[in-house]
């Protein structure tokens, strides 16, 4: 398997509901995963291997199919084309590798082979395979030992060892066959009778007439919480559906600092960032400097090797008449953290935290 190559063209989706996997087809310029992936989501972030994060548009779905398909306005198209193996009959016991992210884990590899090439489930037919498919896998590619797509990942059966499933490439291709009349400005809902494509929140498709769940077309609300969050990070200038890592839960980079943002025990509020490591020298002053460091309301801590800044306030103070002074804290705390790691890593020789984004600092001594 030329991993060098798949490795550049399969990403991570993250939104607020959690992560999963996509890949990109260069001949139709989308980006393919599963429809319950984005489900309720319009717009989510795509992230490469290299942990760059783009925003990406959910432009179609058909949830019957469980396939969506995405697009983004960054250009892709130096990225390797993948094939569809849409001639070849699969076998049983034929090699095959899962590409994607698990449990939202950096990008990994795993490899099985076919347990049947048609099993019937639901009325659909999938492909089965003994290769670890695990949450976050949903919506990557399965590839045979040709480097072609044979199908998109989904896990249909929870609680089961040795057993994951995926889309034929062939049902894919069907979908993709209307790819050319996606309006990308839109969001649509492919009808699973006729191919229509829906744009307009409807119950019933103007073509044939099958019934649409209007559900489909509604965005997933944010929490209270979220919308005040979020409003920190956008006085930040970072775009909040790029931060987004889960439910009430975000992590994104500011400068060369990568900023967390959660909730701890359904009472607190932390917003931190792993700045830099300990040094092999300088130690004794070191740890003279992060104990007296006044930088109120922020607070210098250790973890292992890492040096934290951190932020913390109990939920309550959130919608308190302190309100608006914790957000202006939230979105202070990534400029403190920004200027530390290069006044520790120049002062004591701390090299800067593995989290750091390389590119945005200065090695020091």
């Amino acid at each position: 398997m030329q991993n060098d190559i798949i490795s550049k063209v399969v990403f991570k989706v993250n939104h607020a509901g959690g992560s999963g996997t996509c890949f990109y087809l260069k001949k139709h310029n989308l980006f393919i995963t599963n429809f319950h992936v984005v489900k309720g989501f319009h717009e989510v972030s795509i992230e490469d291997t290299e942990k760059e994060r783009f925003l990406a548009k959910v432009i179609l779905i058909n949830p019957v199919a469980d396939l969506a398909f995405l697009a983004t306005e960054n250009d892709f198209t130096h990225l390797p084309e993948l094939e569809l193996n849409l001639e070849r009959e699969l076998t049983m016991g034929e090699q095959i590798n899962v590409v994607g992210y698990p449990f939202g884990m950096p990008y990994t590899i795993t490899d099985g082979t076919i347990s049947a090439p048609k099993q019937l489930l639901e009325g659909k037919t999938f492909i089965q395979t003994d290769a670890a498919v695990n949450p976050g896998n949903s919506g990557g590619p399965m590839f045979d030992q040709s480097n072609k797509v044979i199908a998109v990942t989904v896990s249909k059966i929870t609680d089961a060892d040795n057993m994951g499933f995926g889309i034929p490439a062939i049902m894919l291709n069907e979908m993709l066959a209307h790819a050319t009349a996606i309006d990308r400005s839109q969001f649509a809902v492919q009808c699973n009778s006729c191919n229509t494509l829906i744009t307009t929140k409807t119950q019933y498709c103007s073509s044939c007439g099958n019934k649409i769940d209007d559900k489909l077309f509604n965005k997933n609300s944010l929490t209270d919480l979220a919308v005040f969050c979020e409003e920190a990070i956008t006085n930040m200038g970072i775009n909040p559906v790029l931060a987004r890592v889960g439910y009430e839960s975000w992590r994104f980079h500011r400068g060369s600092s990568e900023i967390r943002l959660f909730v701890y025990d359904r009472s607190y509020l932390f917003a931190t960032s792993p700045i830099n490591i300990l040094p092999k020298q300088y130690l004794e002053s070191l740890l003279r400097f992060l104990l007296s460091a006044d930088i109120q309301p922020f607070v210098l801590g250790i973890h292992n090797n890492d040096i934290f800044v951190s932020y913390r306030v109990h939920l309550s103070d959130v919608f308190s008449d302190e309100g608006e002074k914790v957000k202006k804290n939230i979105t202070d705390l990534a400029q403190k953290a920004d200027d530390l790691d290069n006044y520790l890593n120049e002062t004591f020789g701390c090299e800067f935290s593995q989290y750091a984004k390389e590119g945005n600092f200065q090695t020091g001594r």
